[in-house]
């Protein structure tokens, strides 16, 4: 039975799909140690993707508090949902290709194995918090949709609409651009030229999926990603991310999928990409990262012997991954394109008296 606030929601997304018809402090600035940084190695560790220094600071405090590795990533991602980080984390950014903003979030035990993740949620702002009830509260690992966001009310989650005067004016300058770019292939009418709706083409053009790999927009798909690790090794890990903008409705990303968006084990190290999802997690890197580290690899080169794999198959892919193991050495590595030359990230450990801002030069 739809509750009340699903029908509230419903009602606005009708409206947002009707109207899309009608319309048709300064940071410490540090390179990245390489292997033969490790010697820097300390524990505990903090290490996110992008320069979101506030969730660094919300998990290093939840640890120091006394607070346990999965409280620390969920505060530190929580932290980025409630900022709003880059647009890209939160309500409020994002709107997929009838103006709605919906989430996805992963949280990781490495000591358990234990993964809660949601995806396409709707109505709720604290994603990667509905994603730790899905560990604490079910036998499950993913829920997704509707279904993921009755949950989150079933849980006490309060339910808010996503949308800001943000969001929908993203939204209406793309569909007064003929909703360029957007995420469709092999269609009719030209969907490089129109909003559709949309029906297949009769024949198939796999030039246009390469192509349009070579149209990069740095700024869609900033994810953030979280590995914490405790001063006893314990690892926990965590994503949360509103998706790529314009994204056909349903989709889902890397952010969500264990492996993809982000791995822990506790007797090795965790990790956690961000970047082009859709290409990401074909290739399952934080997973990959980990099981490098796991044969002695150290964390840099772990995160860039991942990036070289995925450069063989697409060379023009948007995307960056950072690894720690459970030493506390850690590191990243980034794929070159234009206009994404370097990598900034976030550390934090005993041996630095502030989030760190760390910068990595892309291979």
């Amino acid at each position: 039975m739809m509750s009340e606030c699903s029908r509230r929601a419903a009602m606005g997304f009708g409206a947002r799909r009707a109207l899309r018809f009608l319309l048709l402090p300064l940071p410490l600035l540090l390179p990245v140690p390489g292997a033969a940084g490790a010697g820097l190695a300390a524990l505990p560790l903090v290490v996110n993707t992008w320069a979101f220094r506030k969730a660094t600071e919300t998990a290093w405090y939840t640890l120091q508090s006394g607070g346990s590795e999965l409280d620390a990533v969920e505060r530190g991602c929580s932290q980025c949902e409630i900022d709003q980080c880059d647009g890209s984390v939160g309500f409020g950014g994002s709107p997929d290709e009838h103006g709605e903003t919906t989430l996805d979030a992963m949280i990781m035990d490495g000591d358990t194995m234990e993964v809660g993740a949601v995806a396409d949620l709707r109505r709720i702002k604290n994603a990667i918090g509905v994603a730790r009830k899905v560990i604490q509260h079910t036998k499950h690992t993913l829920l997704v949709g509707e279904s993921a966001s009755l949950f989150a009310e079933s849980m006490g989650f309060p339910c808010e609409d996503l949308t800001t005067q943000n969001s929908l004016s993203i939204y209406l300058k793309w569909l007064n651009q003929s909703c360029q770019p957007n995420y469709w292939k092999n269609v009719i009418p030209d969907a490089s030229k129109s909003c559709g709706p949309y029906k297949q083409a009769k024949q198939l053009n796999s030039e246009e999926w390469i192509n349009s790999q070579k149209r990069i927009n740095i700024h869609n798909h900033d994810t953030i990603g979280m590995i914490v690790i405790g001063g006893s090794g314990n690892v926990a890990v965590g994503t949360s991310t509103n998706g790529a903008v314009h994204k056909i409705q349903g989709r889902v990303g890397d952010s969500p999928i264990a492996g993809a968006g982000a791995y822990a084990d506790s007797t090795t190290g965790g990790a956690a990409a961000t970047g082009d999802g859709d290409i990401m997690m074909r290739f399952l890197p934080s997973y990959q990262a980990v099981e490098y580290m796991r044969t002695g690899t150290d964390p840099t080169t772990a995160c860039q012997k991942v990036i070289s794999r995925i450069q063989k198959y697409v060379p023009y892919f948007f995307g960056a991954v950072i690894c720690a193991n459970t030493t506390g050495s850690y590191g990243a590595a980034c794929n070159k394109v234009p206009g994404f030359t370097q990598f900034h990230f976030m550390v934090y450990s005993p041996l630095l008296n502030q989030p760190s801002e760390q910068v990595v030069d892309c291979i």
